[in-house]
């Protein structure tokens, strides 16, 4: 369990998480958000808002088994009941961290594969980038 809150500072530390209820209202309306957490001991009416904000998405909420205080701890804040993981690849290393594999299975499922095609889409785009570049040089050479 430790392990999950140090994927939470890595998060902050790499600028890949938002903190607080308005931060990640942005981020999950502007489809930023991969993964909602809400702490065990945040209200009802937090839960509720952090649903709202993935109502109609791809974004997955879930409640963590870690307190206000045990998550704002984690982040240098004295209390957070609310974070949303911008990075699918963090996301998945945090509920993987949870150590509870088959509770959150259609969670690790859905994480796996948007890491997957994002990884797929940087690998195309630097294939294009050398293609390019290749492309110059024997348009250069030619001119020679």
């Amino acid at each position: 369990m430790d392990k999950a809150l140090n994927y939470l500072a890595l998060a902050r530390k790499a600028g890949r998480i938002e903190l607080g209820e308005e931060p990640v209202g942005a981020a999950a309306r502007a489809q930023k958000a991969r993964l909602l957490i809400v702490a065990l001991d945040a209200t009802d009416h937090t839960l509720r808002r952090a649903k709202s904000f993935a109502a109609g998405t791809e974004q997955i909420v879930l409640t963590v088994p870690f307190t206000k205080d045990q998550m704002g701890q984690a982040v240098g804040r004295t209390s957070l009941a609310l974070a949303a993981f911008t990075d699918p690849a963090l996301a998945l290393a945090f509920v993987k961290a949870l150590g509870q594999p088959d509770r959150y299975k259609a969670e690790l499922e859905s994480l796996d594969r948007r890491t997957k095609r994002i990884q797929q889409r940087q690998q195309e785009a630097r294939a294009h980038q050398r293609n390019k570049a290749m492309g110059v040089k024997q348009k250069a050479k030619k001119e020679h």
